[in-house]
């Protein structure tokens, strides 16, 4: 019996610019759940809000987990699929700072 490969996880974590609509930012959350639907080599999806008691980052407030079966599915599926970077597009003018972790899950 031969293992199943371990899952690709795309790990974002966004903070928004000062003055960012409340509604905006429900948009872009919404927009971001709906590249799961999408987006075929999304295997699964969730994301919730930055609530960490350590308070190390509190300007990052959104956090995103999309998982795929490997770095392929990643890399040929899902970077440059135009459902991404039309999600890229409606993002980037709000973005204050985001960060991107990959990583295989153990």
């Amino acid at each position: 019996m031969s293992a199943e490969p371990a899952p690709y996880r795309h790990v974002v974590i966004f903070g928004f610019k000062e003055g960012t609509a409340a509604a905006k930012i429900e948009e872009i959350a919404v927009a971001f759940k709906a590249l799961s639907k999408s987006i075929p080599s999304v295997k699964s999806f969730e994301w919730g809000l930055n609530v960490s008691p350590e308070k190390m980052n509190p300007e990052l407030t959104h956090v995103f987990s999309v998982g795929f079966e490997n770095k392929a599915a990643l890399e040929s599926g899902y970077i440059h699929h135009p459902e991404h970077e039309k999600f890229v597009t409606l993002i980037k003018p709000h973005l204050a700072k985001a960060v991107v972790v990959d990583y295989v899950a153990q």
